[in-house]
Order: structure tokens, then C-alpha cells, then sequence
């Protein structure tokens, strides 16, 4: 019953702070006050909510969006709105629960019908519900619905007692600055109200909430009011309600929401307000004609429609749309910031060393050899001794030469869509050059993306044109044909399977060089680099399957119960039986680490997602870089995050290294904040393991200590 209410009173409050695009709770909770300044607005608002979450709970529609507030915040914009505009008595009552029901059969179908294209609903269900009801009560009286005789439609209606009207007036007369009044008024227009004293209360929830989303609502504002004075559309002033509900608005969507901030989007947040303008002005005419306010109809007409001009675009360039939603302008943009430098896997076909052992990089990009114009994403590799050399004596035959006929692996999976295997193998120093390539295999791994391989041995391919293959099979042998001087082998990626194609550049995605781990790099001429040797007990530690257990305990008797699963895009996470607690990861048999975390950081399982954020299973040192955390109440970071879509000052470091020990291995782990080139260290922990896994974790934290033995039913 708890977990009930607990679920229901934060799906409500969602319903009132994702009008700012927003899932705080601290702003929820500010906007529920705010509303209740016109008691009569607010109450029939609250009433209009908590009907429609019992009504979507009961039909079981999805409840992640009923939780996030989607299929009600359109229903509470009505209950405001009809207590805005008409007064109570028995026919208020009745039409708003028939309005409430329209609404929100609106909100889902629209929800359903636009989220096939990943477009939002925004307000469009509640503008088109009111406007049915103030069609049909301006057309048949004998409905009951009595409208409000203010003139002031948006005005502050309040039957509170004096002091807190007195209190109102004190506010709405500061002596401040004319358009800072004008934007506090307008930030409470969103809830239908023309009063100083909520717009400061919403600011400083928005202000919480986001600092983003605050500068943008700023912008909105001031690029609003200069276009107004410059063309004079409206000699007296922009209403506040248009001034808030379609110009910050859209603003603060298109600036910080649907896109990641930057300074691009920025430029289009102050790019949208003539936009929007032209929308208002042509929209409020015609539907002037039937007497009907435009409310917020332009705001959703130019961010669907400008939201969907951008994902009509073939690439996404340097302006990004934001794919995963996080409600946070900030977070988006530190998780995606952070995702770009992590989160290569996702982003890159993973493709691994074409042979064997360790081999040194002859000629890299830009070579100064023949990895030129076009040809110029190319590597030539060759096996050297210790002393560098690349052959024994006398090196006159190719055979003398350390990598001629060395098995050739096949980079990645794929079908093999060329071989030629024909070609004589040069005299050392000589070349092929009517026949450039030599001995060739390409393979066709995804649409666009094909490797070769070249100068090969004659006759030593094993493929044949359309065979399949798998990523370290043997392909064929290094050799000497083509133009090749002395033996070595040459690959590169290209989008087409023709020989002699442009090149592509693109990196392999696991490598040792130098004992150091590198992921997603392309190596340099000069390197040597192999394939990582990965340690069996790091191995077999941090193979997580789902259907995996771990009981946790501290040293204070607190239990964590962690269970491995899979959702439906095949990412994998630890869920906290306790606590529902979830932390992604990925383990691609090269590196294993985590990629998001969801619930109670106060848990046993934040911790582990800390301190095992990246594990490479080959043993080297790591070094990594956390996301930064907006999602707490951090005034610290404050500045930052105003800034952050411009630059970046503050970050967190992890890393770790690995230690044998007798029965196993230690992973001695360490985090850092960073502001500048300032370092305070946050978080050191070691993870203990043998041969049946993790057996055991310590923490020091926060000037605490803390001792955790792992237990699972794997043995």
C-alpha cells in the first residue's frame, strides 16, 4: 500500500514539474503550491490529475509513462484552465470530469500515435479538449458553464485571506526593473496567472531544477522582447501568457530539451522565437475568428515541426538531438558528453587485429610511402625482432622476412565479397605495380563498412567469394605480391567492396600497445601492438549472466540481494532486490564497465558501480572519466552547469590497478573530482578476487569505512 501511494504522489507531482520538461520533485512540489494561489484553478487542477492517473492506473496503460506525468499533465492544464475561466457550481463539475475524460483519451492516443515517430505531444491535447469546451459553451448556454466576467482572463483570482493578498501586491510592485516583473509574471503564466510572487517561486524551482533551463527561459524572454521592439507586432507589449507559453517555452525546448546544449542549439533557441512569432500571429487570427484564445498552440506547432525537421536529417552533424531523455538538460548533456568517450561499442563495428602475436605498424595514416590522397587511411604491419629488424639474414628471400607466411585473420564477421589469389610473390625490392594490390580478400562486415587485406602469399587464401566467416579466422597468409618491396601486410576499411576503393578511417576496437590497453584508437607508425591477453580471473569475475545472484553484506549487517538481467534492447544490469536499485554494464570479453546508474546512491550497489566503473580484463591500469552527477542538489556545480554547454571546467576521474596476490587478485580503485587543476579525492576502494569471483569489496568514503563480503549461488 505504501509503495502504492509512494507511486502514485510522485507520478503527480511529474504532472506538474514536466510543464518545464522537468521530473524534480522539488519543482513538482513549488508549481502544486504555486497552482493553489487561485484556489478555485488549483484545486480543480489536483482534482483533474489525480482522476487521471487512477483512470490510466486502472486500465493499465504503461506505466513508466503514466509515472513521468505524460498522460496527465494535460489533464491538469485543464482543471487549471477551467478553473481559470468559469466558475464553480453543479455544471463545472460535471463537464470537467466529461473534459477530463477527452483529455485523456487525447493524451494516449496522441502519445501513442506521435511516439511512433518520436515526437511529444506537448500541450496539443489539452488546447484542442478546450477549445471543444468553450466552442459548446459559447454555443448552447443551456450547458451551465458560466465564464468569468474579468477581463483579465490570466489574473491572480484569490478568495485567500488579506495578508497573503497584501503580500501578492507587495510583490507585484517591486521596485525593480519593468521586464523583470514582465518575466516573472510570464514564467507564472504557464499556470495561468499574472503574478511576481509565483513567477519567483517557479524560477527558483526551474532554477533547482536546471540552470540550463533557466538561462533558456531567459533567452527566450529577451530575444522575444527585442524582437518586439524592433518590428512592433504588438505597440503595447507582448502578453505575458505569449511571452511564457510559446516563446520561453519553445525556447527552453528547443535549446535544451529535444536538443543537447550547446552553443549551437542556443543560436536555435534564439532562432526559434521569430519562428514562433510568425506561427502566433498567423494562428491567434484565425482561430480570433471563433473567438477562441491560440494559448499554447504555436509553442507545439514549431517544436513538432522544427523537432522533426531535425530528424529528417541524414546525419547528425555538430547539432545532436537528444536520444535518451533524461528530463535534465544538464544530465543529457553530461551523459552525453561522456557516452562519446565510453560508449564506443555502440558506436563502432568492434573490429579486432588481422593476425596474430604482437606485429609493429610499418606505415600508418598519411604514410609517407603509398598511404596517400585517397589511400591514405591504410596500415601496413610487419613482424620485427628485438633489435627492430624485420627479417634475418641475408633478408634476399621473402622467407627471411618474419611475417611472410603468417596467418591473415579475418578482422570481424562477415561474407567475403572479393578474392584474388593468383599473383606471383616479388623478388625482394622489386614491385607489382600493374597489379598494385597483390593478393587481395575483402569482407563485407555491414552496409558501408567492408575491410582488406592485400599483398598476400599466392594461393594461401582459405575463402572463397560469398563464404561466411567470424571474426580471428584464418583468411589467408602474409606474403609479398603487388606492390610490395619486401613483406608485410596491408589493411584498410572502405564503404565499398571494390578493390582499389577510397579508404575509411576507423579504428580497431581492442589493442595492447606498449603494456598499456587501448580502445577504439587507430595505432601510429612505429607501434607495436597485439592482441590483449586477458586474465583469467578478471575473466571469470566479472562474467556476469543473467540469472546471476550476489548476496552483499556490510560489516553494519546491511543486505543487498543483486540479480543480473536483460531488458528488451539486450542491455544488461544489476538490479537491488532491496533497494530496485539498477546499474547498466557492458562486458565484451575485452573490458567490462558499468555505463548507468538508476536509484538510491546511499546503496552497496552505487558503490560497486563507483568502484568497478571500468575493469579491463587484459589487467592494465585504467584511467576513466564519470558523467558528471546533475541529478543531486549540488549548488557547488552550479556554475558549471550554467556554463557547461559552452565549456567544460570540472570532471571526475577513475582509475584502478590491478595487484596478484597469492590466491587471486586485488583491484585497488580510486575517483577524483577535478575543477581545474585542482584534485580531491572522493572515493578509494579494493575489490578482492579469486578463482570463484568477487569474494569481497572495502570503501573509504566520505570520511567512512566500509567492509563488504560478497557471496553467490555460482559456485
Amino acid at each position: 500500500m505504501k509503495k502504492q501511494l509512494q507511486y502514485y504522489l510522485n507520478a503527480a507531482l511529474n504532472s506538474y514539474a514536466i510543464l518545464f520538461f522537468s521530473q524534480n520533485k522539488i519543482l513538482g512540489v513549488l508549481l502544486l503550491v504555486v497552482s493553489m494561489f487561485n484556489l478555485n484553478a488549483g484545486f480543480s487542477g489536483l482534482i483533474c490529475v489525480s482522476c487521471s492517473l487512477i483512470l490510466v492506473n486502472v486500465l493499465k496503460f504503461d506505466r513508466e509513462n503514466i509515472k513521468s506525468g505524460l498522460y496527465s499533465f494535460n489533464s491538469l492544464l485543464l482543471g487549471i484552465g477551467f478553473g481559470t475561466f468559469f466558475n464553480f457550481n453543479l455544471s463545472f463539475w460535471f463537464w470537467l470530469s466529461a473534459a477530463c475524460l477527452l483529455c485523456v483519451v487525447l493524451s494516449v492516443n496522441l502519445t501513442s500515435f506521435l511516439g511512433k515517430y518520436a515526437l511529444p505531444t506537448l500541450s496539443i491535447p489539452f488546447i484542442i479538449t478546450f477549445w471543444v469546451v468553450l466552442i459548446a459553451a459559447s454555443a448552447y448556454p443551456g450547458m451551465g458553464l458560466m465564464q468569468k466576467s474579468s477581463s483579465l482572463l490570466f489574473e491572480l483570482n484569490t478568495d485567500a485571506p488579506s495578508h497573503f493578498t497584501k503580500l501578492c501586491h507587495f510583490f507585484d510592485h517591486l521596485k525593480i526593473p519593468a521586464y523583470a516583473l514582465l518575466f516573472f509574471r510570464s514564467v507564472s503564466a504557464v499556470l495561468f496567472q499574472n503574478s511576481v510572487l509565483a513567477g519567483i517561486l517557479i524560477s527558483i524551482g526551474v532554477f533547482i531544477h536546471s540552470r540550463i533551463a533557466f538561462s533558456l527561459l531567459l533567452t527566450g524572454f529577451i530575444t522575444a522582447c527585442l524582437v518586439n521592439n524592433i518590428n512592433g507586432t504588438y505597440p503595447d507589449g507582448i502578453s505575458n501568457y505569449y511571452l511564457g507559453a510559446n516563446f520561453m517555452m519553445i525556447s527552453c525546448a528547443i535549446g535544451g530539451f529535444f536538443l543537447i546544449p550547446s552553443w549551437r542549439s542556443y543560436c536555435w533557441a534564439i532562432v526559434v522565437v521569430p519562428f514562433a512569432f510568425l506561427v502566433l500571429n498567423g494562428l491567434s487570427r484565425v482561430v480570433g475568428m471563433y473567438n477562441l484564445p491560440v494559448f499554447s498552440m504555436p509553442f507545439c506547432l514549431a517544436g513538432i515541426g522544427l523537432l522533426y525537421f531535425f530528424m529528417l536529417r541524414k546525419g547528425q552533424g555538430k547539432l545532436q538531438l537528444t536520444t535518451l531523455q533524461n528530463y535534465s538538460p544538464e544530465t543529457n548533456l553530461y551523459q552525453f558528453l561522456n557516452g562519446e568517450e565510453r560508449l564506443k561499442d555502440f558506436k563502432y563495428f568492434n573490429l579486432g587485429l588481422p593476425f596474430m602475436g604482437a606485429w609493429t605498424v610499418s606505415q600508418g595514416y598519411d604514410g609517407e610511402i603509398t598511404h596517400k590522397g585517397d589511400w591514405q587511411h591504410a596500415l601496413d604491419f610487419v613482424l620485427t625482432d628485438i633489435d627492430g629488424k624485420s627479417y634475418e639474414l641475408p633478408g634476399i628471400r621473402p622467407e627471411d622476412y618474419y611475417c611472410f607466411n603468417k596467418p591473415v585473420l579475418a578482422a570481424a564477421d562477415g561474407i567475403v565479397q572479393e578474392v584474388i589469389c593468383h599473383i606471383d610473390d616479388n623478388i625482394i625490392g622489386q614491385v607489382n605495380l600493374e597489379q598494385n594490390w597483390g593478393n587481395t580478400i575483402v569482407i563485407k562486415h555491414a552496409e558501408y563498412l567492408f575491410t582488406k587485406v592485400s599483398h598476400l602469399k599466392k594461393n594461401s587464401t582459405k575463402v572463397k567469394v560469398g563464404d561466411k566467416v567470424k571474426q580471428g579466422d584464418i583468411i589467408g597468409l602474409c606474403g609479398n605480391s603487388g606492390r610490395s618491396p619486401e613483406p608485410h601486410l596491408h589493411f584498410q576499411v572502405q564503404a565499398t567492396p571494390y578493390i582499389g576503393s577510397k579508404t575509411l578511417a576507423y579504428p580497431f576496437a581492442y589493442f595492447s600497445s606498449a603494456n598499456n590497453s587501448k580502445s577504439f584508437q587507430i595505432p601510429k607508425a612505429g607501434e607495436i601492438i597485439q592482441k590483449p591477453e586477458i586474465n583469467p580471473h578478471l575473466k571469470n569475475a566479472f562474467h556476469f549472466q543473467p540469472g546471476y545472484i550476489g548476496v552483499i553484506t556490510d560489516d553494519k549487517g546491511k543486505k543487498e540481494t543483486w540479480e543480473v538481467f536483460t531488458d528488451a534492447f539486450n542491455a544488461t544490469y544489476f538490479y537491488c532486490r532491496e533497494n530496485q536499485a539498477v546499474a547498466y554494464f557492458v562486458n565484451n570479453a575485452n573490458v567490462f564497465y558499468f555505463t548507468r546508474f538508476y536509484g538510491d546512491k546511499r546503496s552497496i550497489l552505487f558503490l560497486f558501480y563507483q568502484s568497478a566503473y571500468k575493469i579491463n580484463l587484459s589487467a592494465h591500469v585504467t584511467t576513466d572519466y564519470y558523467a558528471i552527477d546533475a541529478e543531486q542538489f549540488k549548488p557547488s556545480l552550479w556554475l558549471q552547469d550554467l556554463i557547461a554547454p559552452f565549456f567544460i571546467f570540472s570532471q571526475n576521474i577513475y582509475s584502478n590497478y590491478i595487484t596478484p596476490k597469492n590466491d587471486g587478485l586485488s583491484i585497488t580503485a580510486e575517483v577524483q573530482k577535478q575543477i581545474f587543476n585542482h584534485h580531491k579525492i572522493f572515493l578509494n576502494a579494493k575489490i578482492y578476487l579469486d578463482s570463484r569471483g568477487i569474494t569481497g569489496m572495502e570503501f573509504e568514503y566520505k570520511n567512512k569505512k566500509l567492509k563488504v563480503k560478497w557471496e553467490t549461488n555460482f559456485v
